[in-house]
């Protein structure tokens, strides 16, 4: 990869010399060097991936496991296919029935593991996707059973199931006599409007259907005031998924107004130094746990690779307050996307937390108090949508559902919440506590003597495997197994609520080293000795390229 990377630096010196050839030499230098970092090339190269699937035999021996290895690995699943099958039949009988017509299920179930694996997986080992109540921390399948949540709802869950089903209870209480008119703004609305501005001490906001919604409009409006054409987003971050922010795989249309940087990088500020084109630039705070990484996903897992953490809190400041300078030197609007973390790191969201003053920050997830958001936040010279020198010099949006009188008052809830006395118990030693956790795991699956340690931003956790294994992926199966419920895309994203206790967490810590054990016993973490990563990774491309090849 870096031998093709470095070929394309050289394509780009001989195809212009002099300044114009410096200057998109410097450019391709500020971006990181995996493909991620590439988009363009990242499409090419991902549309000439094959798919193709295993057979029962490669399955089980596609590291070239020896027979008694293959035999346990056989056992434990077919272990685990009868306990899926006697504890979750409702669910998958009803996932199955409307998986049809629900594109959603459809792409979820296809791509929990990656996909040579995922046929098997599917016949074996299929899992439900509905649930009826919760209580607690806990969620209960229509099947009746009982799961620790480590889903957080994506992010939405922050103060704990019991308290949005609350607020959102009270919502329709205050604004029950408006209904669902809209238009016109419930009063509550100007409450929220002057919380906000004084959590994030900037002057107007502006109230969208959701995340992605949110920042779009946040670009839209740099690019309307600065007159530039170009975003800055950073390698691996996810702004929503509408084509500007999302250059790489998954956008069939090219994103020619988007620069994708390095982050942490000094030729990345080198960059925003010189280049006149730049609105805008996008900064993602979760990224602080991985830098210059996509979202860790268990469909990715073809080795033990996967890399979280490791990146001081301080360290990650001292880069944004650096980033922040050189906007400000250049006129280029800092847009701080908090949409998954503004709440869940401080109650002033990641300004507080790393310390910055951004022109413009962005909100969703759990502001809504249960119910579906976008908001913007910013300085009221970007904020306005019209040149009043120029009438017909304007910059539209709107939405029919913006500011509708439900999700106003449950955000309403959710301020007061944040705000008031349990608020501040809410964060009072909040690092603390979630930095001991994250030890007692790591400590508890030290001592169990198993291959797995967890890195985290907060209550965000993320799973780390210390061996090269084609399978760490089937860990998400086991801690299902044990009645621990995570997101689609397994154990690279567990999020916890704020509301587990000590008690709660231990019960965690419990099941996920019986999870791993089982999972141990049974072979799946067996490899040669001369294995690595990268050797794994490369038996996978020449897989790859044997099935493009007709072989």
């Amino acid at each position: 990869m870096q031998t093709l990377l470095s070929l394309l630096a050289l394509g780009t010196v001989t195809v212009g010399a002099g300044t114009a050839g410096h200057r998109r030499l410097k450019l391709s230098r500020a971006k990181h060097t995996s493909m991620a970092g590439h988009p363009r090339w990242s499409r090419r190269i991902a549309a000439q991936i094959p798919g193709f699937a295993y057979d029962e035999q490669a399955f089980f021996g596609c590291d070239g496991a020896p027979d008694e290895v293959i035999a346990r690995r056989r056992a434990g699943l077919d272990r685990l296919a009868t306990l899926y099958a006697e504890r979750f039949p409702k669910g998958r009988a009803l996932t199955a029935e409307a998986a049809p017509g629900i594109s959603d299920l459809q792409f979820t179930g296809a791509y929990r593991v990656p996909f040579p694996f995922a046929q098997m997986v599917r016949g074996k080992l299929g899992v439900g996707g509905f649930a009826e109540r919760s209580e607690g921390v806990q969620v209960w399948d229509v099947d009746g059973n009982a799961f620790y949540d480590l889903t957080g709802s994506y992010g939405v869950n922050l103060l704990g199931t019991d308290a949005y089903k609350g607020m959102i209870a009270d919502a329709v209480e205050q604004v029950g006599d408006l209904g669902p008119f809209l238009g016109a703004l419930h009063p509550i609305v100007a409450d929220n409007v002057a919380r906000l501005k004084a959590l994030t001490g900037l002057d107007e906001v502006s109230f969208h259907m959701s995340g992605t919604e949110a920042v779009m409009q946040a670009v839209r409006l740099a690019r309307y005031h600065t007159g530039r054409s170009h975003l800055v987003r950073f390698c691996g971050a996810y702004h929503g998924w509408w084509g500007d922010v999302q250059p790489g795989i998954g956008n069939p249309v090219p994103a020619d107004g988007t620069y994708t940087l390095s982050e942490m990088s000094e030729r990345t500020l080198g960059i925003l130094e010189t280049k006149r084109n730049i609105a805008c630039v996008l900064i993602n705070p979760l990224q602080a746990l991985h830098p210059n990484g996509g979202a860790p996903s268990d469909n990715q897992l073809v080795d033990g690779g996967r890399r979280a953490g490791g990146t001081e809190r301080e360290a990650y400041a001292e880069w944004l307050r650096e980033l922040a300078a050189v906007c400000r030197r250049r006129g280029i609007v800092l847009i701080l996307d908090d949409v998954f973390t503004g709440f869940r790191l401080a109650k002033g969201g990641a300004a507080e937390y790393f310390g910055i003053a951004p022109d413009m920050i962005t909100y969703g997830k759990t502001l809504g108090g249960g119910l579906p958001i976008g908001a913007l936040v910013g300085k009221a010279a970007l904020m306005r949508r019209y040149n009043p020198d120029r009438p017909l010099d304007i910059c539209f949006a709107r939405g029919t559902f913006n500011s509708h009188p439900y999700v106003m008052a449950a955000m309403n809830g959710f301020l007061r919440h944040i705000e008031g006395p349990e608020g501040a118990k809410l964060y009072d030693g909040l690092d603390i506590c979630w930095n001991m956790r994250a030890a007692r795991m790591t400590a508890a699956l030290a001592a169990a003597g198993v291959p797995v340690r967890v890195a985290h931003l907060s209550s965000i956790w993320t799973v780390l495997y210390d061996v090269p294994s084609r399978f760490n992926w089937m860990l998400q199966y086991y801690l299902r197994a044990e009645g621990l419920l995570l997101s689609w895309v397994g154990t690279g994203r567990i999020i916890f609520s704020l509301n587990y206790t000590d008690a709660d967490f231990d019960e965690v810590v419990a099941r996920f080293v019986r999870a791993c054990q089982a999972m141990q016993a049974d072979g799946w973490w067996w490899h040669d000795a001369k294995a690595t990563n990268k050797t794994l990774r490369r038996a996978v491309m020449r897989e790859a390229l044997a099935k493009r090849l007709g072989r």
